[in-house]
């Protein structure tokens, strides 16, 4: 995937069923430090309907698209510098989407007023939030069914 074909553009409602396919698949595919039944928990299925309409639809979401508009990847920003999503699908890492989606989203925060960000990071997320600057400042375990699954709670001071 060549960075340059790449852009960012700001998500709408438009994107919000899209989106949720995009973070079913970039849980679901590819390599994980969690195991499949882990992943089956976390994203039983695309997400979509009021109750996800709803929870975006208050959000800041940039999302980096393919010269054909594809949807790669996409970040929020919700109240209170809280970074609530943050997918990547398998095949578009590793072509610095995270770090361009980061960086939107940074600049939207301090254009809020926000002087702190902070995140639930996955396993899979904790390396790439922790490349952007930002320290884990808890680690913790959620259950899902009858799955548990590791993450940490990091932050960033802008």
């Amino acid at each position: 995937m060549k960075a340059d074909t790449l852009a960012l553009r700001r998500g709408g409602p438009a994107d919000f069923d899209a989106l949720g396919a995009l973070m079913f698949d970039a849980v679901r595919l590819g390599d994980s430090p969690y195991s499949e039944a882990q992943r089956a928990a976390w994203v039983p299925e695309p997400r979509n309907g009021p109750e996800w309409t709803a929870r975006l639809a208050g959000q800041y979401i940039v999302i980096a698209v393919d010269a054909d508009d594809n949807r790669l990847g996409f970040m929020s920003l919700a109240e209170g510098g809280y970074i609530d999503f943050a997918y990547i699908l398998h095949a578009a890492r590793g072509a610095g989407l995270f770090r361009r989606l980061f960086a939107a989203i940074a600049e939207e925060a301090r254009q809020q007023g926000v002087s702190r960000l902070w995140v639930h990071a996955s396993l899979m997320a904790e390396p790439a939030f922790a490349a952007c600057g930002f320290t884990v400042t808890r680690r913790e375990q959620v259950t899902i069914g009858t799955e548990t699954l590791d993450r940490c709670q990091m932050e960033l001071e802008l």
